[in-house]
């Protein structure tokens, strides 16, 4: 998946430091970010490459010894070979270890850009020295990032995977999905969800696997579950327009490194042990 990028090793806790020459820093604009992809070979910008110092420079985390930096100014407009890219790539360009680096920034980008003002009196927010927190030094509000639980659940039947197709997504097949609501557990939500988008009753969640995802700024938190009995998929056509068993043979998925999704459907399709 896309955080597994051994033999690098990531840190993502906060230092109060200055970057160096050296470090990478990110330019984001929306969905787009500064890089040079011209090799096919994922390059970001590093601090002595800018020809102006960013106004303000945030360290991120560091990937063994390389630190990351969110420079929170428009794009340095001086970079040769570097243009803004759709932040999509990082779905498929390598080096894995700086896709990964970028999906992470997008997401605490993000996070910086909508929080700049104190939700509960309006003063200016201010960074903390300390940790990766925002702090209203009128109110004394804190704020950290949000990460939203949200379940992926593969729904078996013996031999069989329930695979679903989403109204206002891709037309590709995945696993029933959904955020955690106020007030439940996770496996509360993994029944929910599935009766929510087949109608279907289940039992015996086995948790297989987590995955941070920073597209939804999310942690997903993969299960199997089991048909509890006898019992046909039925879907509203506004939400879900498709919920199929498949028979591992004819699962019609192909494997691919970067989703918790994917790695699920192909691990029952290959007949891959189920947590228990």
């Amino acid at each position: 998946m896309i955080q597994d990028i051994a033999p690098y090793t990531f840190y993502n806790t906060y230092r109060d430091i200055r970057p160096t020459k050296d470090s990478t820093v990110f330019f984001f604009s929306g969905q787009e970010v500064l890089a040079d992809i011209s090799e096919d070979r994922l390059r970001f910008p590093t601090y002595g490459q800018l020809t102006s110092e960013p106004a303000t420079c945030i360290y991120l985390f560091s990937i063994d010894d390389q630190s990351f930096f969110l420079a929170l100014d428009r794009p340095d407009p001086g970079l040769a070979g570097y243009k803004l890219e759709n932040t999509q790539m990082f779905r498929t360009i390598g080096p894995r270890h700086l896709a990964y680096a970028g999906l992470t920034a997008h997401q605490l980008y993000k996070w910086y850009r909508n929080n700049v003002y104190c939700g509960r009196c309006g003063g200016n927010l201010v960074h903390s020295k300390e940790e990766r927190m925002l702090h209203c030094p009128e109110c004394g509000n804190m704020l950290y990032p949000k990460i939203s639980p949200v379940v992926i659940i593969g729904v078996t039947d013996g031999d069989r995977l329930l695979l679903i197709k989403h109204a206002n997504g891709t037309r590709n097949y995945a696993l029933v999905a959904g955020f955690a609501e106020v007030g439940e557990s996770i496996e509360q939500t993994v029944a929910r969800e599935v009766m929510e988008e087949t109608g279907l009753k289940v039992k015996n969640p086995r948790f297989y696997k987590s995955q941070p995802w920073a597209l939804s700024e999310s942690l997903l938190f993969g299960f199997y579950v089991e048909l509890d009995g006898p019992q046909e998929p039925q879907v509203d056509m506004k939400e879900v327009v498709e919920a199929t068993f498949f028979r591992r043979e004819d699962i019609p998925v192909e494997p691919k490194n970067f989703a918790l999704t994917n790695e699920m459907i192909i691990h029952f399709k290959n007949g891959g042990a189920l947590p228990k």
